[in-house]
């Protein structure tokens, strides 16, 4: 249990998407404007990280990598020389496999907001449908294949954890982002040029949990 919570307060904080791969910048600097399509934004990105994260560890561990179709062999009761799946590596499917478990996840996610939220649907705009394309949304399932997690609880835990910070990340932009529209910002860094800025900046804070050891 102590190991799940770790992997989890990791992808909130240390290894947090934003500030320590600076993966999903686009939609991050996109959709930041106001906090309520920040949070909106954010609430997909963890929905869609902690189901495909885990999906694609079952995926990867029982269809793609090399021996992970053995349990075919099992069923149908093939030992030996007799075993026709054991030794087929399927790994070279990862990446196409990954991306189309993500685009049907962020399909539904799509639809469920569009049918129960249609003013948040139209705030978020084309970058909803994005995040099927969010490098931090891949990068979570290739993180996991890395890492190589040895249950789906902590590729779960993992996938969550992840989700959260990119949403803490977000959501805490967005709320600067609102209270910068009133402070005297020079011209030339106004909008993209002042969030660049802070980005970083929060960046260099989040460095600080690095040291932390857990």
């Amino acid at each position: 249990m102590l190991e799940l919570v770790n992997i989890f307060v990791k992808g909130i904080f240390i290894e947090n998407m934003i500030f320590a791969y600076f993966l999903g910048m686009c939609s991050y600097l996109a959709v930041s404007k106001t906090v309520k399509t920040g949070v909106g934004l954010g609430a997909a990105v963890i929905f869609v990280l902690g189901i495909t994260v885990p999906v694609n560890y079952l995926l990867e561990n029982y269809v793609l990598s090399e021996g992970a179709l053995s349990w075919i062999d099992g069923l149908m009761g093939n030992t030996g020389d007799d075993a026709m799946f054991a030794s087929i590596d399927l790994s070279f499917l990862s990446f196409i496999m990954f991306i189309a478990i993500i685009a049907s996840m962020v399909q539904l996610v799509e639809m469920a907001v569009e049918k129960f939220a249609p003013a948040l649907y139209g705030a978020l705009g084309i970058f909803l449908p994005l995040i099927a394309v969010n490098c931090s949304i891949l990068g979570g399932a290739l993180f996991m294949q890395e890492r190589q997690y040895t249950s789906i609880a902590e590729a779960t835990s993992f996938g969550l954890g992840s989700g959260v910070g990119w949403f803490l990340a977000i959501v805490a932009i967005a709320a600067i982002r609102e209270k910068i529209k009133y402070s005297n910002v020079p011209a030339p860094l106004r909008g993209l040029g002042i969030t660049f800025i802070i980005t970083g900046l929060m960046g260099i804070a989040f460095m600080a949990f690095m040291g932390i050891e857990l």
